[in-house]
């Protein structure tokens, strides 16, 4: 059976779906086959990050109402050769799915899948309870700002309460992206440092994001940053997913990017 993987926050704009879209290519990219399930109904953002929104015909939605398989709805992605999506409903209420069908849902797609990528809605709400529930492992993207850390510190007691592994005394793996890091923000005291988020939300680090400004040219592009060797980003991706597979991957330096001083060791131990 495959691992489910869901990419939350409690803050909306920190880049889940960029980031759920970087990993599910990173994944792919090293030999699994992977699914990205988009359940952001009623918005939908990863298919433009993935340049497949042309190719929609059918959504997650359809697929549990019966009105088609599986297989007519999941799309191939263009690069990646192990690598499939099914979009959100733009159409339909986030308050339309159905915890008995997500879960037939994504059983279904464990079985054929190494990882089913779930990429969450922003907020608490129907939608996002229904990413958290079957989860294995969730990934919390924050940014170093007080608002987002704050919600993400939400976030991660609803999945220690309302996640099926914790309804049944478990517990679901949970790992912190630190995205969108400004040193020059961070010098200044106007973004937390590495260390304030991770002393605040006590989990284990699994990647540090720089700001980049090709996150933007690749999205409008239609192409993940993950291919772009030149970007940082990119290379910061490219080592989560090593991370997620259980590779023993270094750090990067972002004294390179943006005049750190060295990132201690120490904080990549927790």
């Amino acid at each position: 059976m495959g691992e489910v993987i869901t990419i939350t926050s409690g803050k909306g704009g920190v880049g889940k779906s960029t980031t759920t879209a970087n990993l599910a290519v990173g994944l792919a990219e090293n030999g699994k086959k992977v699914v990205a399930i988009d359940f952001d109904i009623g918005l939908r953002n990863l298919d433009m990050i993935l340049g497949l929104e042309r190719r929609i015909v059918y959504d997650v939605v359809d697929v549990m109402e019966g009105n088609c398989n599986l297989s007519q709805a999941l799309i191939h992605d263009k690069r990646s050769k192990s690598l499939y999506f099914l979009p959100a409903s733009q159409t339909k209420d986030k308050d339309i799915l159905d915890k008995e069908k997500v879960r037939k849902l994504v059983e279904e797609l464990k079985e054929e899948f190494d990882f089913v990528l779930l990429d969450s809605p922003a907020g608490i709400e129907g939608g996002f309870e229904h990413s958290i529930f079957l989860a294995d492992r969730a990934i919390i993207i924050t940014t170093p700002e007080v608002s987002a850390v704050r919600d993400a510190d939400r976030v991660i007691g609803i999945i220690d309460a309302k996640s099926e592994k914790a309804i049944k005394g478990g517990e679901v793996t949970k790992h912190i992206i630190i995205n969108r890091i400004k040193k020059e923000l961070v010098d200044r005291g106007e973004m937390l440092s590495t260390e304030d988020v991770l002393d605040i939300l006590a989990l284990p680090l699994i990647g540090l994001v720089p700001e980049d400004e090709k996150i933007v040219s690749s999205t409008n592009a239609g192409e993940p940053v993950f291919y772009d060797k030149n970007s940082f980003s990119g290379e910061a991706f490219r080592r989560v997913a090593k991370r997620i597979l259980g590779e023993d991957v270094e750090y990067m330096d972002l004294n390179k990017k943006s005049g750190f001083k060295g990132l201690l060791k120490r904080l990549f131990k927790r």
